[in-house]
């Protein structure tokens, strides 16, 4: 084929190419399109080929060797909780829908949910681990569901209870002793630190074996208390120039209980006799007795120990006459001639009770100081107590605090266990919860002074009307609004403090003696116009709710 036709069929077959590919909608100059089609093609670059070594042989490696089950382990979901978090779990549950239900007044369903609830906590096997946790919140939901009846049936203003003295139960008594302890005990002792001398000899070991067997749940109940009054304690033992070890001596008297009664009737944490305490400035008052007073009485007890140290030259002698009297011992000491509580003890010129009264003061001190040998490292002491105070010029009921506070009064009580009655008297400085003192203060001032032992404050809830509320406390609407300044409706905002004219409920006498004389409504004292309250300084001692519940 000549030259001309071929470059016409070059020419052709190259535009149909073109034409195709560009769907004919584009048409390019002759000239351009000539020159395009010589243009040479792009060179290409030609890599060189790349070569890989071979893979290792992980046949024998760590991922051939591996559990595929730890994978499958890290892919799952998390476990479930434990069998003890999920019975608190289900017993929350039912224990708030219960509260809501209460606070609606809906009672019968109320204590349906509260048994439902309890019963999550108790049906647990008897072997099931941290078991003890399900038995503390079993007794902290018991208080809860006992304060929320109190505050409905008017009860939560009762007489105070009293606790015993778990010294009652073992002072008389002999328990057998461990001879396994014995080189241990010894090494313990060897290795601790302590202001008040320690001896071990059988009858230590006894009182060591028993809290550590049937005695365990007294002592450990015992040191879980100490926490709330233990900075306090220290701190005045301290002041008072005494070994810090006989903050034992209050937990084998009381187990730190304030209202703790003995059958002699000694009383308070550190179990003061009526004419000893006021020997040492702890008075009894209509309504009130400073033996009950945690603050007051370890001052008083401190004094004493101390006083007895310069009389008798001997802590030991001084703890035996801190149990028996001081003229006990002495007559002990001046017929035998021996200033020894041991000789004294093995002579038995002294009670009894005396003579176990050291032994068990000794045994606490030793396995209170050394808790990783006794099992006693995981206790947890409760929260140390806390509080402010103020002086109410006038009788002012306690609930009212509670009121102001939106607290069951059980918790005002608490902090004031020296308080007999419900009303605390003209001039008594009351205790209230730390940081709370100018909110009480603010709430006493919106009532007179002389309604302050019968009268009532209700903080308004979401929604709360006042018919409902007049209904609540059994006023009439009109007499609400003329106690808060107005004489129609008044007007309700969630957090308001209404004054409610209407004295608590006494509660009602028990039908085993209905010729009991009524009891007397508190009375008042009329006063001109002062100050609610002086607020002090808060107390250095710090402070918590109550932890335990006497069911």
């Amino acid at each position: 084929m000549s030259l001309p036709l071929l470059c016409k069929a070059l020419r052709l077959g190259l535009g149909v190419g073109l034409l195709a590919l560009a769907g004919c909608s584009v048409t390019q100059p002759r000239a351009q399109r000539f020159v395009t089609s010589f243009v040479p093609p792009k060179p290409r670059l030609v890599q060189a080929e790349v070569v890989l070594p071979d893979p290792p042989d992980l046949s024998e490696g760590l991922l051939a060797r591996a559990d595929p089950g730890l994978m499958l382990a890290a892919m799952a979901s998390p476990p479930p909780p434990p069998e003890v978090d999920r019975r608190i779990q289900r017993a929350e549950v039912r224990f708030s829908e219960g509260r809501r239900l209460a606070e609606a007044g809906e009672w019968e369903t109320a204590r349906v949910e509260f048994d439902r609830a309890l019963d999550a906590l108790l049906g647990a096997p008897t072997g099931i681990p941290e078991r003890h946790r399900l038995e503390d919140r079993y007794r902290q939901m018991i208080e809860a569901i006992h304060r929320l009846e109190a505050a409905e049936l008017g009860r939560d203003d009762q007489e105070p209870v009293f606790e015993k003295s778990p010294l009652d139960d073992i002072l008389e008594k002999t328990f057998p002793m461990d001879p396994a302890l014995t080189p241990r005990i010894w090494e313990q002792i060897a290795a601790t630190a302590s202001q008040l001398p320690l001896e071990v000899n059988d009858a230590v070991m006894s009182y060591i074996h028993y809290f550590s067997t049937r005695g365990r749940r007294t002592l450990e109940n015992g040191l879980v208390r100490l926490g709330r009054y233990r900075p306090m304690i220290q701190r005045i033992l301290d002041e008072e120039g005494v070994p810090q070890e006989l903050v034992y001596l209050a937990q084998a008297e009381s187990g730190f209980q304030p209202r703790a009664v003995s059958r002699k009737k000694a009383t308070g944490m550190w179990q003061f006799i009526q004419s000893r305490g006021q020997e040492y400035g702890l008075m009894q008052r209509e309504g009130t007795d400073d033996r009950l007073d945690p603050e007051k009485a370890t001052r008083a007890a401190a004094r004493h120990l101390r006083d007895l140290y310069h009389e008798f030259g001997d802590w030991y002698l001084a703890l035996a006459a801190y149990n028996s009297g001081p003229h006990n011992v002495s007559r002990a000491v001046e017929r035998t001639g021996y200033a020894n509580v041991w000789e004294l003890r093995n002579r038995k010129v002294l009670p009894k009770e005396t003579c176990n009264y050291l032994p068990i003061i000794l045994a606490l001190t030793i396995m209170a100081k050394n808790p990783r040998e006794y099992g006693l490292e995981k206790l947890q002491p409760d929260p140390p107590i806390e509080y402010d105070t103020i002086e109410v010029p006038t009788a002012t009921h306690l609930g009212l605090i509670a009121d102001i506070l939106d607290l069951p009064v059980s918790e005002i009580r608490t902090l004031n266990p020296a308080v007999l009655k419900p009303v605390a008297p003209a001039g008594y400085v009351v205790r209230t919860p730390k940081g709370t003192a100018k909110a009480v203060v603010a709430g006493l001032d919106m009532v007179p002074s002389e309604r302050r032992a019968g009268w009532r404050l209700h903080r308004v809830r979401a929604d709360q009307t006042l018919e409902e509320i007049a209904r609540r406390y059994r006023v009439p609407e009109r007499t609400i609004g003329a106690a808060n300044g107005g004489r129609g409706s008044v007007s309700l905002e969630e957090g308001d403090l209404l004054v409610i004219p209407a004295a608590y409920v006494e509660p009602v006498p028990p039908r085993a003696s209905p010729k009991a004389a009524p009891k007397k409504k508190a009375t008042t004292t009329r006063a001109s116009a002062r100050p609610a309250a002086r607020v002090y300084a808060s107390s250095s001692l710090r402070a918590s709710k109550q932890g335990s519940y006497r069911r």
